[in-house]
Protein backbone atom coordinates (compact mmCIF):
# COMPACT_ATOMS: atom_id res chain seq x y z
CA UNK A 1 0.00 0.00 0.00
CA UNK A 2 2.76 2.49 0.87
CA UNK A 3 4.46 2.02 -2.61
CA UNK A 4 1.70 2.68 -4.33
CA UNK A 5 0.93 6.02 -2.54
CA UNK A 6 4.46 7.17 -2.86
CA UNK A 7 4.13 6.35 -6.39
CA UNK A 8 0.72 8.41 -6.89
CA UNK A 9 2.81 11.11 -4.70
CA UNK A 10 5.71 11.23 -7.27
CA UNK A 11 3.23 11.11 -10.74
CA UNK A 12 1.42 13.93 -8.71
CA UNK A 13 4.48 16.00 -7.99
CA UNK A 14 5.76 15.67 -11.28
CA UNK A 15 2.46 16.09 -12.90
CA UNK A 16 1.51 19.09 -10.66
CA UNK A 17 4.85 20.79 -11.76
CA UNK A 18 4.20 20.77 -16.00
CA UNK A 19 3.31 23.05 -18.09
CA UNK A 20 0.46 21.11 -19.32
CA UNK A 21 -0.82 20.96 -15.65
CA UNK A 22 -0.55 24.71 -15.70
CA UNK A 23 -2.67 25.17 -18.84
CA UNK A 24 -5.39 22.94 -17.42
CA UNK A 25 -5.82 24.77 -14.53
CA UNK A 26 -5.52 28.06 -16.57
CA UNK A 27 -8.17 26.44 -18.82
CA UNK A 28 -10.15 25.07 -15.44
CA UNK A 29 -10.31 29.35 -14.34
CA UNK A 30 -11.03 30.85 -17.65
CA UNK A 31 -14.27 28.12 -18.27
CA UNK A 32 -15.50 28.82 -14.29
CA UNK A 33 -14.89 32.26 -15.42
CA UNK A 34 -16.94 32.43 -18.46
CA UNK A 35 -19.85 29.70 -16.69
CA UNK A 36 -20.78 33.11 -14.63
CA UNK A 37 -23.35 34.47 -16.33
CA UNK A 38 -25.13 31.55 -16.81
CA UNK A 39 -24.94 30.58 -13.02
CA UNK A 40 -25.73 34.36 -12.63
CA UNK A 41 -22.64 34.71 -10.52
CA UNK A 42 -24.75 32.89 -7.39
CA UNK A 43 -22.99 31.86 -4.41
CA UNK A 44 -23.22 28.04 -5.65
CA UNK A 45 -21.19 29.37 -8.59
CA UNK A 46 -18.57 31.14 -6.06
CA UNK A 47 -18.51 27.99 -3.98
CA UNK A 48 -18.00 25.45 -6.24
CA UNK A 49 -14.34 27.26 -7.39
CA UNK A 50 -13.28 27.51 -3.45
CA UNK A 51 -14.50 23.64 -2.68
CA UNK A 52 -12.22 22.34 -5.56
CA UNK A 53 -9.24 25.03 -5.27
CA UNK A 54 -8.86 24.14 -1.19
CA UNK A 55 -9.57 20.36 -2.08
CA UNK A 56 -6.76 20.40 -4.68
CA UNK A 57 -4.55 22.58 -2.25
CA UNK A 58 -5.29 20.45 0.52
CA UNK A 59 -3.72 16.84 -1.59
CA UNK A 60 -1.12 18.92 -2.88
CA UNK A 61 -0.07 19.91 -0.25
CA UNK A 62 0.64 16.61 1.65
CA UNK A 63 2.46 14.97 -1.73
CA UNK A 64 4.74 17.41 -2.80
CA UNK A 65 5.86 17.28 1.21
CA UNK A 66 6.05 13.97 1.01
CA UNK A 67 7.83 14.15 -2.59
CA UNK A 68 10.21 16.80 -1.22
CA UNK A 69 11.44 15.31 2.55
CA UNK A 70 12.13 11.86 -0.10
CA UNK A 71 14.33 14.34 -2.12
CA UNK A 72 15.35 16.26 1.20
CA UNK A 73 16.62 12.83 2.36
CA UNK A 74 18.23 11.15 -0.93
CA UNK A 75 20.01 14.65 -1.27
CA UNK A 76 21.81 14.00 2.63
CA UNK A 77 22.80 10.63 1.63
CA UNK A 78 24.78 11.79 -1.24
CA UNK A 79 26.48 14.36 0.56
CA UNK A 80 27.26 12.18 3.33
CA UNK A 81 28.61 9.51 0.45
CA UNK A 82 30.87 12.09 -0.18
CA UNK A 83 32.30 13.30 3.23
CA UNK A 84 32.20 9.73 3.67
CA UNK A 85 34.39 9.33 0.17
CA UNK A 86 36.62 12.26 1.08
CA UNK A 87 39.27 11.58 3.72
CA UNK A 88 40.35 15.37 4.18
CA UNK A 89 36.56 15.82 5.21
CA UNK A 90 35.42 15.49 8.67
CA UNK A 91 32.99 12.73 9.24
CA UNK A 92 31.42 14.75 12.25
CA UNK A 93 29.29 16.69 9.49
CA UNK A 94 27.38 12.94 8.31
CA UNK A 95 24.05 13.69 9.92
CA UNK A 96 24.12 17.74 10.58
CA UNK A 97 20.79 17.95 9.63
CA UNK A 98 20.23 16.22 12.91
CA UNK A 99 21.67 18.79 15.14
CA UNK A 100 20.31 21.33 17.31
CA UNK A 101 19.97 25.23 16.82
CA UNK A 102 22.66 25.14 19.41
CA UNK A 103 24.85 22.55 18.65
CA UNK A 104 24.81 24.12 14.61
CA UNK A 105 25.18 27.80 16.21
CA UNK A 106 28.43 26.37 18.20
CA UNK A 107 29.78 24.71 14.46
CA UNK A 108 29.02 28.44 13.09
CA UNK A 109 31.56 29.99 15.72
CA UNK A 110 34.30 27.20 15.21
CA UNK A 111 34.37 27.85 11.20
CA UNK A 112 34.52 31.56 12.20
CA UNK A 113 37.56 31.01 14.35
CA UNK A 114 39.08 28.75 11.06
CA UNK A 115 38.46 31.54 8.89
CA UNK A 116 39.64 34.36 10.35
CA UNK A 117 42.59 32.45 10.98
CA UNK A 118 42.78 31.45 7.30
CA UNK A 119 42.21 35.55 6.18
CA UNK A 120 46.05 35.51 6.48
CA UNK A 121 46.45 33.84 3.55
CA UNK A 122 46.64 36.26 0.56
CA UNK A 123 43.83 34.10 -1.50
CA UNK A 124 41.22 32.41 0.27
CA UNK A 125 39.35 29.89 -1.47
CA UNK A 126 36.06 30.55 -3.01
CA UNK A 127 34.07 28.37 -0.07
CA UNK A 128 36.26 30.47 2.73
CA UNK A 129 34.69 33.79 0.56
CA UNK A 130 30.99 32.23 0.45
CA UNK A 131 31.36 31.12 4.18
CA UNK A 132 32.51 35.03 5.20
CA UNK A 133 30.02 36.73 2.96
CA UNK A 134 27.04 34.11 4.79
CA UNK A 135 28.63 35.66 8.10
CA UNK A 136 28.15 39.01 6.79
CA UNK A 137 24.63 38.46 5.61
CA UNK A 138 23.68 37.03 8.97
CA UNK A 139 25.40 40.18 10.72
CA UNK A 140 23.24 42.80 8.44
CA UNK A 141 19.92 40.80 9.39
CA UNK A 142 19.50 38.63 12.55
CA UNK A 143 17.92 35.01 12.23
CA UNK A 144 14.04 34.88 12.48
CA UNK A 145 15.09 32.96 15.41
CA UNK A 146 16.36 35.73 17.32
CA UNK A 147 13.65 37.94 15.68
CA UNK A 148 11.27 36.03 17.35
CA UNK A 149 12.31 35.42 20.62
CA UNK A 150 12.89 39.56 20.27
CA UNK A 151 9.21 40.03 19.67
CA UNK A 152 8.29 37.71 22.40
CA UNK A 153 10.61 39.22 24.95
CA UNK A 154 8.46 42.56 23.64
CA UNK A 155 5.58 41.11 24.08
CA UNK A 156 5.98 39.89 27.30
CA UNK A 157 7.30 43.03 29.06
CA UNK A 158 4.76 44.92 27.80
Amino acid sequence: MRKVIDRLSQWVSRSSSSPFAFFLATIGVLVWLVSGPFFHYSNTWLVAIATITDVIIFLMVFSLQSHQARDSKAIQLKLNELIAADQRARNSFIGLEEMTDEELEDLDVQFRKLISELEEVKQPTAIHKLHKSIVREKAKRPSLYRQAEDLMDRIIKG
